[in-house]
């Protein structure tokens, strides 16, 4: 009786151990981050945990439209989020951002001033910017043999089964509306009802419609030609020297990636001390050397090499992007673009 008495007594000094750790685990800060897949050196993520005492719980999404959706349904208590610029404008217009204070942003000041004040932002009170670029083709140069200059390469027939494009309905609706010589932000009916015609008429060409899988693609040789985000194209170079970039001369997108905290967020503190630490000079350089996107960053920028910031992919020249055009938010129109990206994957 005795012996159980005690036994008991240890029961319950290890079940009263046990809540107490428990409490003390429900109260560690935690930071919760959605990002792009592969677009972070996660040892940033080890060194921000190390330097806060903050956990930081990592989850990724393959397009903007992901994770405007995850966002929206309210399901999420998300801190951080990359938005690109048209669905920063959008998610404002929805109130599913809340305000950034820069006083807790001080190396906010080392971000290029031709990164501030754009149109998705205008008042910089919303975003953080974290990585610029452009969409192009990346192909093969052992396998293609003409002149890549054009997007209308990848409706050639002799390239049948060798074609990737992005499974990003904004992004390839935008290859076939800039090829026809239309706007990315087209709300002509008509025309956009042209780029689905067209990329129905491609469709027999084309591989996949992938996302972030397109590199171990094209560096495994898999494909000849693909649509990309401009970092990708950096990152496949590297690893393969058969492959090269271009801008299509009809045009393309330029986008802009930024830093975000939804409305619903639970620790705008941590949000912001995390959105200050991806913007000092080592961690920037340590981001955009590791994925290979610009960075907008003045002094992470003059740390990279000379042959990279030559190269079309990271840094283009003004005549490279006269052309291009930004993505804007198309409100209720979307729905078409909606339609149109459905009859094309119906196909």
């Amino acid at each position: 009786m005795k012996k159980f008495k005690i036994s008991a007594f240890l029961l319950i000094v290890m079940l009263s151990i046990s809540i107490l750790s428990g409490c003390s685990q429900n109260n560690e800060k935690v930071l919760n981050v959605y990002n792009w897949g592969d677009y972070i050196d996660e040892s940033v993520l080890k060194g921000f945990e190390d330097e806060y005492g903050i956990k930081v719980n990592y989850d990724t999404y393959a397009t903007n439209e992901d994770m405007y959706i995850k966002i929206k349904s309210g399901g999420s208590s998300y801190d951080v989020i990359f938005p690109s610029d048209y669905m920063i404008e959008r998610m404002i217009k929805e109130n599913l951002l809340q305000k950034i204070d820069l006083n807790n942003i001080p190396n906010y000041e080392l971000i290029d001033e031709q990164f501030k004040n754009l149109d998705y932002d205008p008042n910089n009170e919303y975003s953080v910017p974290y990585m610029w670029g452009t969409v192009g083709i990346l192909y093969n140069k052992t396998m293609v043999d003409e002149p890549v200059d054009s997007w209308d390469i990848l409706w050639d027939e002799k390239y049948s089964g060798q074609i990737l494009m992005l499974d990003s309905q904004r992004d390839s609706i935008g290859v076939a509306l800039k090829k026809l010589g239309f706007s990315l932000n087209t709300r002509d009916v008509n025309e956009l009802e042209q780029a689905k015609q067209a990329l129905i008429e491609q469709k027999p060409l084309v591989l996949a419609y992938v996302g972030d899988e397109v590199k171990d693609k094209m560096i495994g040789e898999e494909a000849a030609l693909a649509v990309v985000w401009s970092g990708d194209a950096v990152a496949c170079k590297r690893e393969n020297p058969n492959l090269e970039y271009v801008i299509p001369k009809e045009g393309s997108n330029l986008w802009f990636d930024a830093m975000a905290i939804p409305a619903s967020a639970q620790n705008k503190e941590a949000a912001e001390m995390f959105i200050n630490y991806l913007c000092d000079t080592g961690i920037a350089y340590k981001n955009t050397d590791y994925i290979g996107y610009s960075t907008p960053h003045t002094k992470a920028k003059e740390m990279l090499d000379e042959e990279l910031l030559n190269d079309i992919a990271a840094y283009p020249q003004p005549e490279d992007i006269s052309n291009c055009e930004i993505f804007y938010d198309l409100g209720e129109f979307i729905t078409e673009y909606d339609r149109v990206w459905t009859e094309i994957m119906a196909q």
